[in-house]
């Protein structure tokens, strides 16, 4: 009993820490994307990824995550897109 709560105590941070990215986790991946949302506006895209999306036109962003030839990299674009508001982002 003593050793388990000494194994807890340590590890307490490393384990809050990842509830809370499993929480970030799913509320990112039901985030709504606009039914009107230009692909081709947002920034960080390739060609190949926004036609993709323009055609099968996910509505959640977990959706989008689960498409063939979609990159993590691109599900960050998209989501910092969409909680900018849609503006595009001008480097």
């Amino acid at each position: 009993m003593r050793e388990q709560l000494e194994i807890e105590a340590i590890y307490y941070g490393y384990l809050d820490r990842q509830n809370a990215d499993i929480t970030a986790f799913k509320r990112d991946e039901a985030l709504s994307l606009p039914l009107d949302l230009d692909y081709l506006r947002v920034g960080g895209l390739s060609t190949e990824i926004q036609e993709k999306l323009n055609r099968f036109r996910p509505a959640t962003l977990g959706h989008a995550s689960r498409l063939e030839g979609i990159t993590p990299g691109a599900i960050t674009a998209l989501l910092a897109h969409v909680k900018r508001g849609g503006q595009k982002n001008v480097a």
